[in-house]
């Protein structure tokens, strides 16, 4: 009702053409209340992939019914032997008299277990990790050999691997030119990082909040465990890492739109790891604030915790990020 799955698609398609900023902005609501919804993988993955790469008469037949809330994505890249790398891709496609034929396996897939359409990547040409010669196709999930394993990650997310054996679609179902979709999965993938940061900021504040309540409200020795400056000296540093965090958040979702590649691949691996840092110190801080309470399931700040680990590993984690600073991100 309040237009957030049209937030950054045209007027035209049911949207209301909104931009990185406004999806950093409902990110970090989300991260805030710890909204599990398949806001990531429907409408930032797979609709910045289908913005990006589809015909206009694929973005007609979709979109609107995203907008609407009655169609499902997910983005389905990932592989086991991949390790993050982005270009290895083993999934093939295989041109037919009819379109192409899909077969491989992709791991890990967000929201991918009630998904109504995948986008899938899947090498028309070269070899394993060859950057030219992976395309992205819209698969029914409904299709004939199509396999789904649904499963929990360690935050409630659900996840799904996905197994396609003799996939057949037609020619419709390819997203742009086949052999040319390296730089759309590029952007989807910054997309995301950017998105995710926004996320984790919002879990970030949460976590900071309740800590601080807690530390007013706990008793030991007679006094609230807050009037203890070591405690006090935390908190600040909590707060300092969060704004830290927020800044390079800011920096990912200002960059996303970037048409210089080499500068927003820069500023995006920054924002990852700054990120990634940042809410790793508060969530740990966090929890060592709360003691024994924050390791229970019936409180918020374990579950918190959980989905800043989940995001800190999502798109590449700051070691890979960090690694790929150091070499001048390739």
């Amino acid at each position: 009702e309040q237009g957030l799955l049209g937030l950054p698609f045209a007027e035209e398609y049911g949207g209301f053409g909104g931009g990185p900023i406004e999806i950093m902005l409902v990110m970090e609501a989300f991260g805030r209340v710890l909204a599990l919804e398949p806001y990531l993988a429907t409408v930032v993955l797979g609709g910045t992939a289908l913005r990006l790469a589809g015909s206009e008469a694929q973005q007609r037949a979709i979109l609107p019914q995203v907008a609407e809330g009655k169609m499902t994505l997910a983005f389905a890249h990932g592989e086991r032997q991949a390790r993050y790398d982005l270009t290895d891709v083993l999934t093939s496609a295989k041109p037919t008299a009819r379109g192409w034929m899909l077969d491989g396996a992709k791991s890990v897939v967000t929201h991918g277990d009630g998904a109504d359409r995948l986008i899938i990547s899947a090498r028309v040409a070269g070899e394993r990790d060859d950057p030219d010669g992976i395309g992205l196709f819209l698969v029914d999930t409904k299709a004939n050999g199509v396999a789904r394993r649904s499963y929990p990650m360690r935050d409630g997310t659900r996840a799904a691997e996905i197994s396609l054996s003799g996939v057949e679609i037609d020619r419709g179902g390819a997203l742009g030119e086949p052999g040319n979709a390296m730089p759309v999965i590029e952007r989807v993938v910054e997309a995301g990082i950017a998105a995710t940061s926004a996320e984790a900021i919002g879990a970030m504040e949460a976590m900071h909040a309740m800590t601080l309540e807690y530390l007013k409200t706990r008793q030991q020795f007679g006094k609230p465990i807050g009037q203890n400056q070591v405690l006090q000296h935390r908190a600040a540093e909590m707060l300092i890492a969060l704004e830290q965090g927020r800044s390079m958040a800011m920096l990912a979702a200002m960059t996303v739109d970037e048409p210089d590649p080499e500068e927003r691949r820069h500023n995006i691996a920054m924002a990852k790891v700054g990120v990634g840092q940042t809410s790793r110190f508060v969530a740990q801080s966090a929890i060592q604030l709360h003691g024994g309470i924050g390791m229970t399931e019936e409180y918020a700040v374990g579950h918190y915790f959980r989905r800043v680990m989940v995001i800190e590993h999502l798109f590449g984690d700051p070691t890979y990020h960090l690694s790929r600073l150091a070499e001048g991100v390739r």
